[in-house]
Parts: structure tokens; C-alpha cells; sequence
């Protein structure tokens, strides 16, 4: 297998994901289109109980997969690189069985309490992929672990393609046949299982497990038990504190669904639509922080590793480049996406609820604290404090839940959604805190810099955005341009004023060249 460096095999990572992403909309638009606020409420439904399913069985594990297999191929000990794969594989195969059977057995119950009974149909069509998915989850960890990042991305590809194709495939024709928006749901979701199932495929094909010397029957036994404990006991409290996340979609729907009905005086129909297009609003939410992901992925094995060679000026350097990079690419995503609400809810879903745009807004700087949260977990996870990120996430899911509880009724739609800055921004500076002391890591003058950066980004998006509307009169060319114009400026400041230093392109690939060729010192 090949090895990449730490932003090397980030880079891969985010490719990947812009192609998902892509791919994703091409999926996800047409299917929020065709299905509606109401259809689509249906599939949020269920894919919200997948979510904490998937979590419970997939969050920890494969952090802690990667975090040990880097530990022991920095040191050199294959057998036990094997054994730690193996030893995972297995428990994925057992928690991965166990979520599917949940979905399968209780999916009418499980509609039932999500206060959308119509949804009974999508999730059980989405229960299978738990346990492909899990299986996956088993062979992407061992990858990263040894910093080849190839075989995630590629089934990644494969599984978003499987999922297009076959979904909308799926969608349009029950949809045609005038089977109603619930089935037509669960058929759209049925693209997510089969996708699984060719991304699955490949990924056994392609990773092959790691040899190494045997070991006696005596010590084989005890190395394994070791292992499977060592894995739990990393991937217990990362698993808890992930799965706030997913506890929180869940939370949201049905208290959204429930208290837009109960206190707010909505109707079933009106507090569906309203659902509906918060989820679609989501997705667009969810674009920034799918692009830290790849960046999490890497930084553990990436510090792992650099701890078990005993070199901590290594990993305090990998850290500090990975919260550089993240409010780099996190904060200016966030600030467009809050600026520019308006025409890109219009551009993406016409016709949709009005309230899109005002949600939007709002969940747009969410966006940069949600990115915030997920690489300080990855990095407190990564130095072996992972039960610091469960605490942090559980208090912003308490601040979470009972904003919406209190809010939803007086400010409707967009209380869930003002609960939602207000969780994330609370995690992410607790966790900020709890890293400086633990780690040591300071912030730097360049956040004023980069503040600066990004006022004038999104000041020229906006000037843009209306002086192209005034003179063409097309929404979707004066987005174009708005964005277009704002990533120049950005670009062109960020040089300027010197946020980017030598140091930090050292992790990239070519890194030497590009400092020279931006005259970067």
C-alpha cells in the first residue's frame, strides 16, 4: 500500500469529497425537487435514525483503528498491525449486524415515535447499508492507519455513484407509477443500501490484510483480547461523544415535528413542509464540514504517529497546521454561505418554503463552528484525550435540545436552527480551551489577519451578487460571479497579508514549490 504524507493524503481526501459532493447534489437536488418539502422530510427522517445507528456502531472504532495501526506501523510490528485489523473487523461485523436488525425489526415503531409514520418505508429500505457500511468502516480505518487514503476515496466515489444512479433511478419510477411520496422515499434511500453494497465489494477486494511473524497460540490469545480492549477503550468515548451529533439530528427532527405541531400550532402537513425544507437547507449547511472531514481523517494516524516516535514537536506542528487550514477553509465557507443565502436557496431548490433563505443565513456560520468541533475532537482523540470530546459535546447538546425545545414554538423553524450556532460555537470553544492547556496550543496573530480576510471576501460577495443582479437580471450568473469574484479576493488577501507561512506548506505535497512560487517565506 501507498503512503501518503499528513496534508497529501488530506488533499486526496478532499478531492474525493468535492467529487461527493458534486455527485451528492446531483443527487440530492433532483430528489429534493422531486419529492418536495414533504417527500423529503420523509427521507430526513430516516436517514437521521441511520445516522445514530451508523454512529454507535461506526464513530469510535475506526478512529481507533487508525490511531493503533499508525502507533504500531511507525514502530514497525506488523503481526500486531494485522492483529488490530482483524480484532476490528470483527467487532464491526457484530455492532453492524445488531444496528441493521434494529432498523429491520422496529422500523414502523421506530416512524412511529419519529411522529412521521409515513417513514416507515425508507428506513427499513435503509437498513442494510448499516452492516456494509460498518464493514467498510473496518477496511478505511486499517488504510488510513498505514496513511494510504486510496482505498477510502475510491469506495467513497463508488458508493456515492451506486447511490445516484440507483436512487433516482428508484425515486422517478415509483414516483411515475403514482406509488405516493412515501414509497417513492424509500426508494430514493434504497440507492444509499446498494451504493454500500458496490463500495463494499471493492474495498475487500482491494485491502488485503497486513501480514506479520506468527505468535505462539498463548500470546496470539492474549494480544487479541489486548487489542479488542485497547480498541474499545479508544473507541468507547469517541463513540459517545460522535454520537451527540447524531443524537442531535434525531433530537431535532422530532422535536421540530412535535413541537411545531403541539405548541406552535402547526399542522401535520404545515410542520412536515417546514421539516422538509429545514433538512434541505442541511445539506447545504453540512457542504463545509464534509471538506474538514477528509482533514480529520489524516490528522489522527498523522499525530498518532508522530507520539509514538516520540516526537511531540512533530504532532504540536501537525496540530497546529490542521486548526490553521481549518479556519482558512471553514470560515470563508460559512460567511458566503450566510451572505449569499437568498439566491443560493433559490438557485438550488426554486419553489421551495421561503423560510430557506432566513435558515440559511443563520446555519451558514454554524457551518464554521460545526468544522471547528470536528477537527478539536479529531485532535484531542488523536493525543489520547478522548473523553474530553464527549464532555464538550454533551454540553452543547444539552444547550442544543433546549434551545429548540423553547425556541421552536416562538421563532418557529428558525429556533431549531439559532440552537444550532449556539451548541457548536459552545463546543467548539470549550474545546479550544481544553486543548491549549493540555497541548499547549496558542492562537496567533494571524486570526486578526484572517478575520480581516474574510470581512472583505464577504463584503465584495455581496456588492458583487447585487451590482451582476441589477445589470443582468439572472440570479444564477450573478451567484456565479459573486462567488467567483469572493475566492479571488480571499485568495489575494490571504497571500498578502501573510496567513500562510512557509512552515505550514511543508505538509503539502510540493509544499517547498508552491512557497516559492507564491514567494511565501
Amino acid at each position: 500500500m501507498k503512503k501518503q504524507s499528513f496534508l497529501h493524503g488530506a488533499a486526496i481526501l478532499t478531492g474525493t469529497v468535492a467529487l461527493v459532493k458534486i455527485l451528492g447534489a446531483v443527487y440530492k437536488i433532483p430528489l429534493g425537487n422531486m419529492l418536495g418539502d414533504e417527500g423529503f422530510a420523509h427521507f430526513s427522517v430516516a436517514y437521521s435514525i441511520y445516522s445514530l445507528l451508523l454512529t454507535i456502531s461506526t464513530a469510535g472504532l475506526p478512529v481507533a483503528l487508525s490511531r493503533l495501526v499508525a502507533g504500531a506501523d511507525a514502530l514497525g510490528d506488523k503481526w500486531l498491525v494485522r492483529k488490530t485489523f482483524t480484532s476490528a473487523r470483527s467487532a464491526f461485523l457484530l455492532l453492524g449486524g445488531v444496528s441493521t436488525a434494529i432498523m429491520l425489526i422496529f422500523a414502523p415503531q421506530l416512524a412511529d415515535w419519529m411522529k412521521d409514520p409515513e417513514a416507515r418505508y425508507a428506513i427499513f429500505a435503509l437498513a442494510p447499508s448499516v452492516v456494509m457500511v460498518c464493514m467498510m468502516s473496518a477496511y478505511r480505518g486499517y488504510s488510513q492507519g498505514v496513511s494510504d487514503m486510496m482505498p477510502t476515496s475510491v469506495s467513497q466515489i463508488i458508493e456515492t455513484v451506486g447511490k445516484l444512479v440507483f436512487g433516482l433511478a428508484l425515486a422517478w419510477f415509483l414516483t411515475k407509477q403514482g406509488y405516493g411520496l412515501p414509497l417513492a422515499s424509500g426508494g430514493a434511500i434504497a440507492g444509499v443500501t446498494l451504493g454500500a453494497a458496490l463500495a463494499l465489494l471493492f474495498i475487500v477486494i482491494k485491502v488485503k490484510s497486513p501480514r506479520g511473524n506468527a505468535a505462539s497460540a498463548t500470546d496470539h490469545t492474549e494480544r487479541h483480547a489486548s487489542r479488542l480492549a485497547e480498541l474499545f477503550k479508544i473507541g468507547i468515548p469517541i463513540t459517545i461523544g460522535a454520537s451527540v451529533l447524531s443524537i442531535l439530528a434525531l433530537a431535532d427532527a422530532k422535536l421540530i415535528l412535535g413541537r411545531l405541531q403541539d405548541v406552535g400550532g402547526y399542522s401535520y402537513a404545515q410542520a412536515k413542509t417546514l421539516y422538509g425544507i429545514f433538512s434541505k437547507v442541511q445539506t447545504l449547511f453540512n457542504i463545509p464540514s464534509s471538506f474538514i472531514v477528509p482533514l480529520t481523517i489524516s490528522v489522527i494516524p498523522a499525530i498518532a504517529a508522530r507520539l509514538a516516535s516520540n516526537n511531540p514537536k512533530g504532532a504540536a506542528s501537525v496540530t497546529g497546521t490542521a486548526l490553521k487550514l481549518t479556519a482558512l477553509l471553514a470560515l470563508p465557507a460559512g460567511i458566503g454561505l450566510s451572505v449569499l443565502a437568498a439566491p443560493i436557496v433559490n438557485v438550488v431548490y426554486p419553489g421551495s418554503h421561503m423560510e430557506g433563505a432566513g435558515l440559511l443565513t443563520i446555519l451558514g456560520i454554524a457551518s464554521f463552528f460545526t468544522c471547528v468541533t470536528l477537527v478539536t475532537n479529531a485532535i484531542l482523540q488523536a493525543y489520547g484525550k478522548e473523553r474530553i470530546p464527549v464532555y464538550t459535546m454533551i454540553c452543547g447538546g444539552i444547550l442544543k435540545v433546549s434551545s429548540t425545545y423553547f425556541l421552536t414554538p416562538v421563532l418557529g423553524i428558525r429556533g431549531a436552527a439559532i440552537g444550532t450556532i449556539a451548541s457548536f460555537a459552545l463546543i467548539s470553544i470549550l474545546n479550544i480551551f481544553v486543548l491549549a492547556f493540555k497541548t499547549g496550543y496558542r492562537l496567533n496573530g494571524s486570526v486578526v489577519k484572517l478575520l480581516l480576510a474574510n470581512a472583505a471576501m464577504g463584503g465584495s460577495a455581496w456588492l458583487i451578487y447585487y451590482a451582476v443582479m441589477r445589470a443582468a437580471g439572472h440570479q444564477l450568473i450573478a451567484l456565479g460571479a459573486a462567488i467567483i469574484v469572493a475566492v479571488i479576493v480571499y485568495a489575494v488577501l490571504v497571500i498578502i497579508l501573510k496567513i500562510i507561512t512557509k512552515e505550514d506548506l511543508t505538509f503539502a505535497p510540493k509544499g517547498d514549490k508552491i512557497a516559492r512560487l507564491l514567494k511565501i517565506r
